[in-house]
């Protein structure tokens, strides 16, 4: 039996226009709210200039550069009203909380990476439990020179999954936290998602470079979108900066967000890949953000016997299917700590992992080159239940 480790903030919003039906009303969030409203403007708007029409001052923050949009506290209805009302502004929304997209077991089996690299259309023979060591891969390559930038509760940077092969340095590190919260993973879920990423032992992509980008607090697994387009655009400058190919993880969503969802075009537009989490639950992926980003790698999560894990989102804005059940990776604990988890939290990551072994290996590709390459050399046709899409990742070795 799963238990679903979603977190919700139950929290009744007020709105900040009390006013005729016919007035205009800030787009609402189905999944809480932080209180605080994300003012999108149109593309030609000065920024700075409506800001101080209105009397506003927001973050520092929550101080975009990919995205022409800023924060205000829900306590200020005056300026609430007005930027309802302003030419200037694309749409009012609510600060909307995102969850960590995770399904929570006990017990736990590495039957991924067997998947991800076997062309065998069957089913992976053998309980789910158990440990199977068919994972072939180019060691050469294998993520070398890519960095992953994991936006999530935080990764043990000092975990033994993490180091160089052979060597005993490194592979993670902290990047940056947006949100109030410590700069480290309380919850383990940033953690189990880097090692399926680049583990030495559970990871698809063993020599990538694994960035730390705090945006969902450790109990509960959330955080509001203000905090995850923080990360993005933090993560864009640090890419561009870089010049290194560079990935963007998110196992993580949220009710649909036009802000977020321009923020993750944004980076795709600058050259980043952007892999994410379909979402849990069970419904069409457009239900969701950042899922419904059609430029994105969006990732459903399948099982060990061929079929749609039961909470998994699908349809035509899901691209890829990857392992999501029973999947074993590191954990946030000690430094040799394991966990098993399921969810399309844990599909992401492996598809993220064949990214990175992607380009390391064969060179980079624009976003949108990639996420067809990811779709055109999966494993089509195999799931047994026939979901959309049926098609699972591979590595291609």
């Amino acid at each position: 039996m799963h238990f679903t480790a979603v977190f919700y903030t139950l929290l009744t919003v007020m709105t900040a226009v009390m006013a005729s039906p016919s007035a205009k009303m800030p787009k609402k969030s189905s999944t809480g709210t932080s209180g605080r409203y994300i003012i999108s403007l149109k593309p030609d708007a000065q920024r700075g200039t409506v800001k101080s029409k209105h009397e506003i001052v927001s973050s520092s923050a929550h101080d975009w550069s990919i995205i022409n949009a800023f924060v205000i506290d829900g306590t200020n209805r005056t300026a609430l009203d007005a930027l309802l009302n302003d030419p200037d502004v694309e749409a009012v929304e609510e600060n909307g909380i995102a969850s960590g997209d995770i399904e929570q077991i006990q017990r736990s089996t590495p039957w991924g990476l067997e998947r991800v690299w076997s062309d065998d259309p069957s089913p992976i023979t053998g309980p789910p439990l158990d440990l199977f060591n068919q994972y072939i891969y180019d060691d050469a390559y294998s993520g070398v020179g890519v960095d992953a930038y994991v936006l999530d509760s935080g990764i043990r940077t000092t975990h033994t999954q993490f180091r160089f092969i052979p060597l005993k340095e490194g592979r993670a590190r902290w990047g940056a936290t947006f949100g109030p919260y410590p700069s480290a993973d309380g919850n383990g879920h940033g953690t189990h998602v880097a090692g399926t990423i680049g583990g030495v032992k559970f990871g698809v992509a063993k020599r990538v470079n694994l960035i730390a980008v705090k945006v969902l607090g450790d109990n509960p697994l959330s955080g509001p979108w203000s905090d995850i387009i923080s990360g993005i655009n933090w993560a864009v400058g640090q890419a561009q900066g870089s010049g290194r190919p560079s990935i963007i993880s998110m196992s993580l969503s949220g009710s649909a967000n036009d802000a977020v969802d321009n923020a993750v075009r944004a980076a795709i537009s600058r050259g980043v890949h952007v892999v994410v989490s379909a979402g849990n639950g069970n419904e069409d992926a457009f239900c969701c953000s950042p899922a419904k980003v059609i430029d994105a790698i969006t990732v459903g999560a399948m099982t060990i016997d061929n079929t749609k894990a039961s909470f998994s989102n699908f349809g035509p804005h899901a691209d890829i299917m990857a392992p999501g059940q029973d999947v074993i990776s590191a954990w946030n604990t000690s430094d040799t700590a394991l966990a098993a988890d399921s969810g399309t939290s844990m599909a992401a990551p492996h598809v993220t992992g064949v990214v990175a072994y992607y380009i390391s290996r064969s060179g980079n590709l624009t976003p949108g080159a990639m996420r067809s390459h990811i779709i055109n050399t999966g494993l089509g046709a195999v799931l047994v239940d026939k979901p959309l899409p049926n098609n699972i990742v591979h590595n291609y070795v």
